[in-house]
Formats: C-alpha cells, sequence, structure tokens
C-alpha cells in the first residue's frame, strides 16, 4: 500500500507590474497666538504629519497575484497639515498590500531586486511616507519673532514596481511537453489537471504537497513543459524558468516508451543546457530522473531506459522506471526524493535587496560638501535632506544601502579629494557618522 497522497492547488497569476505611491508629508502651518491681553502672540503654527508608507505583508492564505492584475495603482494616505496652537498634522494611513510567500519585488525600471517576500522577511516598508514639515514656529529668531513661512511636507515617491512569484516549492517537476507529468499529479491526488497533447498544456505552475509516512512531507512544483531555446525567451519558457530557482531537487521526466519519438537522454541534455543558460546554479541542485509510459513497454527494461542509466547513473543521477498510469515505481520514486531533501539546507533561496527606490529617486538633486569650522565634513542639499527624510538610517540595511548611494553618487570620492581621514566626522543635518574607508 502506497503511504503517500497530495493535496493540490493551481497558480493562477504569477507576474504583475503596478505603480506603488507613498503618502505626501503634510505642511507645515503658518499662525500666531492669538490671546486677550497678547496683541502681538509669538508664532505657534503645527507641524504637518507623516506621510502613510508602502507596506508589502506576506499572506499565507494567497498563492497568486491575482488582486494585482486588474488595479494599476495603489497610493497611501498624505499626511495632513499643521494646524494652529501648536496642533501637529495627523499621519497618514499605512498602505498595506499582501502578497504570496515568495514573491519578489523589483524596480520595474531597472530590474534590480528591492525586495524578496521570503523566509523570515515577511513584513517590508518599500516606501517610507514623506516628513511633514515644520510650522513657523521653528522659525523664530532673535531677529525674526514673526516668521511667516512654514515647511512644505516631503513629496510623495512613487515607482513603478514588478511582482514576480517564485514558486517556493522542495521538488521542480520537469520535462519536456506531453511526457506525463499532468498524469503522474493526477495519478497521487484527486484533481483532473488538462492533459492535452501540445506544448505548454500547463499554462502556469501547479503546487502540490506530497504528504508521506511519518510526517514527513515536501511540495512539488510542475513547471510548464520547457523547449529548447527557453534560456533565451522562446515559447513560454522564459516565464516559468525563474520557478525552478527556489526549489532543491529536480525530477526530470521523460517518456521511456518513445512514444512521442523522442530521445530522453537528449531532452534531459537540452533541458540541463536551458537551465544552465538560465542560472548555471541551477545544475548543482540534485535531480533524479522519472522514466515514464513503462506501462507501453514489455517488461520493466527497454534500451531506452538502459541508455538513461549508462548515461546519468555514473553522474550520481538514479534512474526510476514508472508508470503514471498505473503508479508504479512511484513509491520507489517519491521516497529517493525524501532522501535527496533529507540532505538539503532547510533555509529557502532569498533574494538579497539590489536598489533602494528612495536613492535612486532623488539621484539628480544637487548637493554640497564643506568642511565646518569643528572639522567635521558637512554634506547638505535637497539630495541628502531628501534622502535622510526617507531612509531608515537606524537600520544596518538603510545604512548600508545609503552609503552605497553616497558612493555612486560620487560624494565618497569627492570627500576623499578633500582630504577625508579614516575616523573623520561626517555630518548630514542631524545625523553624523565616522568615515572608515
Amino acid at each position: 500500500m502506497q503511504t503517500f497522497s497530495m493535496r493540490w492547488k493551481i497558480m493562477f497569476a504569477d507576474r504583475a507590474k503596478i505603480i506603488i505611491k507613498s503618502g505626501k508629508g503634510g505642511d507645515g502651518h503658518v499662525s500666531f497666538r492669538r490671546e486677550k491681553y497678547v496683541p502681538n502672540g509669538g508664532p505657534d503654527g503645527g507641524d504637518g504629519g507623516k506621510g502613510g508608507d508602502v507596506i508589502f505583508l506576506v499572506d499565507k492564505g494567497i498563492n497568486t497575484l491575482t488582486d494585482y492584475r486588474h488595479r494599476r495603482k495603489f497610493a497611501a494616505e498624505p499626511g495632513q497639515e499643521g494646524g494652529k496652537k501648536n496642533c501637529h498634522g495627523k499621519n497618514g494611513e499605512d498602505l498595506i498590500l499582501k502578497v504570496p510567500e515568495g514573491t519578489l519585488i523589483k524596480d520595474a525600471a531597472s530590474g534590480k531586486v528591492i525586495a524578496d517576500m521570503s523566509g523570515d522577511n515577511t513584513r517590508q516598508v518599500i516606501l517610507r511616507g514623506g516628513k511633514g514639515g515644520q510650522g513657523n514656529q521653528h522659525y523664530a529668531t532673535s531677529t525674526m519673532q514673526a516668521p511667516k513661512y512654514a515647511q512644505p511636507g516631503q513629496d510623495a515617491i512613487e515607482i513603478e514596481v514588478q511582482l514576480e512569484l517564485k514558486v517556493i516549492a522542495d521538488v521542480g517537476l520537469v520535462g519536456f511537453p506531453n511526457v506525463g507529468k499532468s498524469t503522474l499529479l493526477s495519478r497521487v491526488t484527486n484533481a483532473q489537471p488538462k492533459i492535452a497533447n501540445y506544448h505548454f498544456t500547463t499554462l502556469q505552475p501547479n503546487l502540490g504537497v506530497v504528504d508521506m509516512d511519518e510526517g514527513f512531507g515536501f511540495v512539488i512544483a510542475d513547471i510548464p513543459g520547457l523547449i529548447e531555446g527557453a534560456s533565451e525567451g522562446i515559447g513560454l519558457g522564459h516565464e516559468f524558468l525563474r520557478h525552478i530557482e527556489r526549489t532543491k531537487v529536480m525530477i526530470h521526466m521523460v517518456d521511456a516508451a518513445g512514444t512521442e519519438g523522442r530521445d530522453p537522454v537528449a531532452d534531459i541534455k537540452a533541458i540541463n543546457k536551458e537551465l544552465e543558460a538560465y542560472n548555471p546554479q541551477l545544475l548543482k541542485k540534485p535531480q533524479v530522473i522519472a522514466a515514464n509510459k513503462i506501462d507501453a513497454i514489455a517488461g520493466d527494461e527497454n534500451e531506452v531506459i538502459s541508455a538513461l542509466r549508462a548515461e546519468f547513473e555514473p553522474q550520481g543521477i538514479k534512474v526510476f522506471p514508472i508508470s503514471a498510469v498505473s503508479g508504479k515505481g512511484l513509491k520507489e520514486l517519491l521516497y529517493e526524493v525524501k532522501n535527496l531533501l533529507a540532505n538539503c539546507p532547510k533555509e529557502v533561496t532569498v533574494y538579497e535587496p539590489e536598489i533602494d527606490p528612495a536613492l535612486s529617486f532623488f539621484k539628480d538633486e544637487p548637493y554640497a560638501v564643506e568642511v565646518a569650522a569643528d572639522g567635521a565634513y558637512e554634506i547638505s542639499g535637497p539630495k541628502i535632506e531628501k534622502m535622510l527624510g526617507y531612509t531608515n538610517m537606524d537600520s544596518e540595511k538603510g545604512f548600508a544601502f545609503f552609503q552605497r548611494f553616497l558612493r555612486e553618487q560620487g560624494i565618497i570620492k569627492e570627500l576623499e579629494n578633500m582630504g577625508i581621514e579614516d575616523g573623520d566626522t561626517v555630518r548630514m543635518y542631524d545625523f553624523e557618522f565616522d568615515y572608515y574607508k
């Protein structure tokens, strides 16, 4: 008696392009106290509220990006303007965007990774709302006791992002069209996937959970049929190759009966070539071969299976003759997959961020660098002020992105040309740090 089963769920949408916008900071207010017996009261304009952040949140109850296919623009709430009597404007509401686990958020213009909503990263602020402007009470001086100026709130940031769902599955099931992948899944589940005799029968990756004995289970992704040239974007192959990147083990499925007139050895080599062209690291994953359709041959072995064994088993890739129709050999195949998974790292592949959208948004703003009276190197200007407002400098990641921005914009080079040395102080408005090369 076989001791596994599969639960079925279908991926309907795995890509979407949307525009997200943080909330503008509320403007500072200009007002003056008007009290009885105090005809010339001082300034009491309140600060504006902070604009809302755009936050992405993993929701394990959803598994597609369908919600983002029919709506293009999403915006957080702006902060309110400050009021009289030092009243602070209300902060804008944050915008929470829920996505499936495994969603990659990329800058649509550059294709660089902003965030990977995988592993422990279940909640991330992608765009910070603008800081509220200061009210006129902050601008009173001994020489100007009635300032009629208040600071405007920082602008909102609007960017276009590409959302890509990279399936988080332990096992990727790959093979040319019509080798029986959908039949295999239909054999071990009650689902009835569409089975037809043409390329890309399965137009979306299908996820299933294989439950085995002793509480062990794994997630398997049926990757749509690949064709030669997939890594170059031919057909739909390039759309699906990315789903294999997170898998730990790959099952190559081939037609051992030769009913399609194909050479299974050549097919596996062709698919591995596409995988390598797309990402060479994919070939380092453990592989196993499912030689399907043995119900259509005489006995359990034929020249095709012998050729597969001779070619791949010396490379450490085992061959399992199976019949997706009768179920023969499936138990042995799945137990081999279980053993391979037991030796794989437990961590999910998580892509490192490559860009902070706030830092790129204001890269063309001016700035100035000068040496202050106390010897500190002061960097100022709209570019720096805005960056500080939109970057979380208390976080190691935020500070690292800011340092990278300073380097990319040539500011670090300019400091070095001015003679800055290790240990010298760099000041940017209220933020200071010690320079080290």
